[in-house]
């Protein structure tokens, strides 16, 4: 199922900024930080294992819940 890390870190970053545009450029500067640069995923890439299970430490921390 493509896109599935696009739609995850999607998640992370609405819950974390609740429509603050300032902590959404943040919590975008942190997952780039974590090895994750939200830029290169889109609808349509592959869903690598590695990087979900990746995103979801990373939701972990950051106090975000995912589905």
């Amino acid at each position: 199922m493509a896109g599935q890390i696009k739609r995850l870190i999607d998640t992370i970053i609405t819950q974390r900024a609740k429509g603050n545009t300032t902590i959404m450029y943040t919590t975008k500067a942190k997952l780039t930080l974590k090895g994750v640069n939200p830029d290169l995923f889109s609808d349509t890439s592959a869903d690598d294992p590695e990087t979900i299970n990746r995103l979801k430490g990373i939701a972990a921390e950051l106090g975000v819940t995912i589905a």
